[in-house]
């Protein structure tokens, strides 16, 4: 009888394991699929001039996408100097002092926003601050995609601070340290890693959105020379290109797709490698 039961769990046990596996190489398919034809369609057309060039006219060979990876680069400057901010301040309250009511809100209507559609971030910051300055521009895009980091990094930031251990703050007390500086410079600097793999994330979640951009950023085919004016990036001359009749924009579409798959994946090998180091400690 006892023999009996031990290879029924025996078999339940491998059967588990053999579907679990099979789930892992079922959802790796797409991913690996999505990362081999993108390199496909976009090798071809990598090479200096495409990184640092402008954009020419469909009917020229050559051009480039260097406005668009400047672009990038600015919103996501910008959206990090709005999100990052107010999401770890936003996560550091919730974790040390949102034990009420209030903090209870505030994780309502960080969910909430986590899970709001970022076109409507686009419409929102649309009719808030491109109709208000009748103009579309780089600062409006980065006010978008700020507001979709926000949610992120507050609820990891909280999330982080709470698996600091309570000793480690009630010895900092003890010393004779005031808790706002127990705060700042012992818990912080003990959660720092998984703040940052937080914003890390956040970063990678916002680089590839373009419903926002379109009503924000709206794009541009020159040099951005201010933070008024509108800006490219990557996602919106991916679309921009993509849509387009002409062959040698959608092989620049496939390009800048790569670089922008590329620059998420490192993004999450960066995450993965900070956890990583997280955990070993």
């Amino acid at each position: 009888m006892i023999h009996k039961r031990i290879t029924k769990r025996k078999i339940i046990d491998k059967l588990v394991f053999f579907l679990s596996s099979l789930s892992v190489i079922i959802a790796m398919i797409p991913l690996a699929g999505v990362l081999i034809f993108v390199a496909s369609k976009g090798l071809s057309a990598i090479n200096l001039e495409f990184l640092i060039s402008l954009p020419k006219p469909p009917d020229e060979i050559g051009g480039g996408i260097g406005n668009a990876i400047q672009g990038t680069l600015i919103l996501i400057g910008l959206a990090s100097m709005i999100g990052i901010p107010i999401g770890v301040l936003a996560g550091i309250y919730l974790a040390e002092y949102g034990d009420n009511r209030f903090g209870s809100l505030v994780r309502f209507m960080a969910d909430v926003l986590s899970g709001v559609p970022s076109i409507i971030m686009g419409l929102f910051v649309y009719v808030a601050v491109v109709l208000t300055t009748r103009s579309f521009s780089a600062l409006s895009g980065g006010i978008a995609l700020g507001i979709i980091m926000i949610p992120i990094i507050t609820r990891t930031t909280e999330e982080s601070v709470k698996l600091v251990p309570n000793s480690i703050r009630e010895a900092s007390m003890a010393l004779g340290i005031r808790r706002w500086k127990t705060i700042l410079f012992i818990v912080l600097s003990t959660a720092k890693s998984g703040i940052i793999t937080g914003i890390m994330l956040s970063i990678a979640r916002i680089a590839g959105e373009t419903a926002p951009l379109l009503f924000t950023a709206f794009g541009s085919d020159v040099w951005a020379t201010g933070l008024n004016k509108p800006i490219s990036a990557l996602p919106l001359i991916i679309y921009r290109y993509a849509i387009s009749p002409y062959a040698n924009w959608q092989a620049q579409a496939w390009g800048a797709a790569f670089i922008l798959v590329s620059f998420v994946l490192l993004l999450n090998i960066g995450v993965r490698y900070i956890s990583r180091e997280r955990y070993k400690k």
